[in-house]
């Protein structure tokens, strides 16, 4: 498998419009519906809640999406992590998953891998298949896994890696711990108001894989 970088799109980029299949609903989820389900009231009021605090005024301040699969070991290696972003972020930043990959060559990526993954792992974020990968190219996806935070008014200012961490390979990888942390800052600066740092890592992990 070839490892891969993310393109790094301009920031500023709007988020391209999209509706997919959520793997675990079967229901058609565009990006604005990604976003209303995330600023639901109630949900919201659960999370704050459960930090102790009271209902919060501020909704969310924007949207992560990320390109991911079942059987990349870059993602797996990571896969926790991205499901306690899920849970940690949640009420704050609205967040969905996307698999691109090509299902009749990659089988293991298909709809009912991706379930089984999302159910194993816990994800609290739509998990949707975009099976003729028009959406990962609307985006310029390029890897898995690969990340784009948006802000409230859904114009990019974040993509690039997860954090430093790498999967051992027979010629690359590391042993620092996945922690997120490039991404996690990301996040709480647009929740906190603040732009992030425009001087981003760029991601690395497998290519997506694309139809002939």
């Amino acid at each position: 498998m070839s490892r891969t970088q993310s393109t790094m799109v301009k920031l500023g980029t709007p988020a391209p419009p999209f509706e997919l299949v959520d793997v675990a609903s079967g229901r058609a989820i565009g990006r604005d519906d990604v976003a209303a389900m995330a600023w639901d009231d109630e949900a919201r009021d659960q999370t704050n809640r459960r930090s102790g605090g009271g209902p919060s005024k501020t909704g969310r301040r924007g949207l992560l999406v990320m390109f991911i699969c079942v059987h990349c070991p870059y993602v797996k290696h990571v896969e926790e992590e991205l499901a306690r972003i899920g849970v940690d972020f949640e009420g704050e930043v609205a967040i969905v998953a996307i698999s691109s990959n090509d299902i009749e060559a990659y089988p293991q990526d298909g709809p009912e891998f991706m379930k089984a993954q999302a159910e194993r792992l816990g994800f609290r974020f739509p998990y949707l298949l975009d099976e003729t990968q028009e959406v990962a190219r609307a985006y310029d996806a390029a890897c898995t896994p690969d990340f784009f935070l948006f802000d409230a008014d859904m114009n990019l200012v974040y993509r690039g890696q997860l954090d430093d961490s790498r999967p051992r390979r027979k010629d690359f990888g590391n042993d620092i711990l996945v922690t997120g942390k490039d991404l996690r800052k990301a996040m709480d600066e647009l929740i906190r108001g603040i732009r992030p740092d425009t001087n981003q890592t760029m991601s690395i992990g497998c290519n997506i894989k694309w139809k002939e």
